[in-house]
């Protein structure tokens, strides 16, 4: 009987839990960083301020594991849109197409308020570093993967990383205003170039 008892609450903490991190994400995406506190986020989030400081007892720790969750999220999101595809033109598009929808979200809007927020809070930095280190890993990983690449050849490593570079740089062109059309031609004519690139390829 204790243990039925114990899973509901469980599930209910875990619950809890992850509306509080979604709000958090949230909130960064939508009022920044100072906008952000722990009254704002309980209250998107549905739950009481007490039961926000009982799963996170300060603003540092709620936001420390959010910043966590938006890397998990960023990762499981560019794994989800780079499924086995056939070689060639359309394949490349189609990654092409993936990591610039990713720099194009509210996850990398989350992420960006965090970015600047670390540039003056030492603490807040020491998290978000090696966060974003292995997000940048991961995702060039799985970019060569799905593109089926090979970087032991001269420059398909810089290719790749220029995609990820320029799908970057068009997300921070997207946050002030809607840049869709731009990007969407932007990113055709270089995954045109990325693909005629790997074609030459052995």
């Amino acid at each position: 009987m204790g243990e039925a008892v114990r899973e509901p609450r469980q599930d209910r903490s875990r619950a809890t839990r992850g509306r509080l991190l979604a709000a958090a994400v949230d909130c960064l995406a939508e009022v920044g960083w100072t906008g952000s506190t722990v009254s704002v986020v309980a209250e998107r989030a549905g739950v009481s301020r007490g039961a926000a400081q009982h799963h996170f007892p300060t603003r540092e720790d709620l936001f420390t594991a959010a910043i966590a969750y938006v890397t998990d999220e960023r990762v499981e999101f560019l794994r989800a849109a780079l499924p086995t595809l056939p070689p060639g033109p359309d394949r490349t598009r189609f990654v092409v197409d993936a990591i610039g929808e990713m720099y194009a979200g509210k996850l990398f809007k989350a992420a960006l308020q965090l970015w600047v927020a670390a540039a003056s809070d030492e603490q807040l930095r020491a998290q978000v570093l090696p966060l974003e280190a292995r997000v940048g890993r991961e995702a060039h990983q799985l970019t060569v993967e799905a593109l089926g690449a090979d970087e032991s050849h001269p420059g398909v490593r810089e290719a790749v990383q220029a995609t990820l570079d320029l799908a970057r740089g068009l997300g921070l062109a997207n946050l002030l205003t809607d840049d869709t059309k731009r990007r969407h031609r932007v990113l055709a004519e270089w995954a045109t170039a990325l693909s005629a690139k790997l074609a030459t390829l052995p």
